[in-house]
């Protein structure tokens, strides 16, 4: 979940409001998943049933992946840049709750259904666990995989020149996981060497784009093994095709924004992905039902679409301040949760009161430690990245004809 918006003829004035919004979806859509899970340990009768309000929050941060990311790539211009930003973006915080999960294995076991073998080191390393098929360490991390998709796929069109310009793509996804779900029950690809053939292509590919020998051809790879991933190996390929859906969705509605392509298609999209489930043979889980799955849709739609129609007012701070932190809210808060379950148990059964009082604990413990893993993990890091990028930055290093730079008054929007 992550986490520069493309604009040509904006005022410096307008940029802070601008990220504001941004910063409240991701705020909402974290609270959204920490809701879910503490709900579900703590609090069942507060949990919602007539839609899924994880989902929902997943669905959020996935609109807006797909409103910044592309739009990030041709802001910048330089898919060196972008790629060196993600790593140290995403990966030190990752890393350490990878390693955090693995310390505390000897009294909090590693779910069973991640790999007892080194397949699994494979496939977290490309963070692409999902789309090959296994399971995360914490299970929130399967977001991570088809933010992951995304990125391979939006820097493999951007490199190869191709820009979207009538909204097809939300489309052709919707369509691709409508034809995966009538065909599909169960991926055809299996097995752990997809995770180290995944991991040979992504590391070799990664370099090329990187150290810039052969770039786009490497990138191209990379967008067409992902996209293969998705179809063929995911966990449920009809629902993987309709996440890049919606995230193409928002890359459209950022188009559109500038007058660069209709809206229509995005509408249309939001439709056929709402029905996916009428038609996949492989739906059977209770928040993929109809009535659920198209009203979680709907919620989320209906959230980006308020939160970009106040994106020239001024919003909540707090809400601001949890869309900051809001990549370590997601990633802490199931470890702090697991912790919490260890310590105090089954709450489920337990009066009202006691479980208010653990979920007030939960969240007070929880918002510091978000809180200093940003500073102290996330802030660090990207940083470096930066530093790294501008240290080899060269006037032509990735370029693909990007247009020059829009004045923003020097501030850096977060990506």
């Amino acid at each position: 979940m992550s986490p520069a918006l493309s604009v040509t003829s904006r005022t410096a004035s307008a940029a802070p409001a601008r990220l504001a919004w941004l910063d409240a979806l991701r705020g909402l859509g974290a609270l959204a998943v920490v809701g879910e899970h503490l709900c579900t340990w703590a609090m069942p009768w507060l949990r919602p049933t007539a839609f899924n309000l994880g989902v929902y929050g997943v669905l959020v941060f996935f609109l807006v992946s797909g409103y910044i990311i592309p739009a990030s790539l041709e802001r910048h211009g330089d898919v060196r840049a972008f790629w060196i930003g993600r790593f140290f973006r995403l990966y030190p915080l990752y890393l350490a709750m990878i390693a955090l999960v693995l310390v505390l294995a000897w009294w909090i076991p590693v779910r069973a259904e991640v790999p007892r073998d080194l397949s699994s080191v494979a496939a977290h390393a490309t963070m692409l666990m999902d789309a090959v098929g296994t399971a995360g360490v914490l299970n929130t991390m399967w977001t991570l995989s088809y933010e992951m998709v995304f990125y391979l796929l939006a820097a493999a069109l951007f490199t190869a020149g191709v820009r979207d310009r009538w909204g097809l793509l939300p489309g052709l996804f919707a369509v691709l996981g409508l034809v995966a779900g009538l065909a599909m029950i169960v991926p055809p690809l299996s097995g752990g060497w997809l995770s180290w053939v995944t991991f040979g292509l992504f590391a070799v590919g990664l370099a090329c784009v990187v150290s810039g020998w052969g770039r786009t051809v490497a990138a191209c790879a990379l967008g067409v093994m992902a996209l293969a991933l998705v179809l063929l190996s995911s966990r449920v390929p009809w629902f993987g095709a309709a996440i890049l859906a919606v995230m193409f969705a928002g890359t459209a509605v950022h188009r559109w924004e500038r007058g660069a392509g209709p809206l229509w298609p995005v509408a249309a999209t939001g439709l056929l992905v709402a029905a996916l489930p009428l038609w996949a043979r492989n739906a059977g889980w209770w928040w993929v039902q109809p009535k659920v799955w198209g009203l979680t849709i709907l919620l989320a739609v209906l959230t980006f679409a308020a939160a970009m129609a106040c994106r020239s007012r001024t919003l909540p701070a707090a809400l601001t301040w949890l869309g900051t932190i809001s990549y370590s809210l997601y990633l802490v808060h199931l470890p702090l949760l697991l912790i919490l379950m260890r310590v105090v148990g089954e709450l489920r059964g337990a009066p009202a009161a006691a479980q208010l009082g653990a979920g007030v604990l939960f969240l007070a413990l929880l918002l510091p430690l978000s809180w200093l893993s940003h500073r102290c993990i996330e802030l660090p890091m990207q940083l470096v990245g930066r530093r790294l990028v501008k240290g080899r930055d060269r006037p032509s290093a990735g370029r693909a004809g990007a247009p020059p730079a829009p004045a923003d008054g020097g501030r850096r929007p977060r990506e």
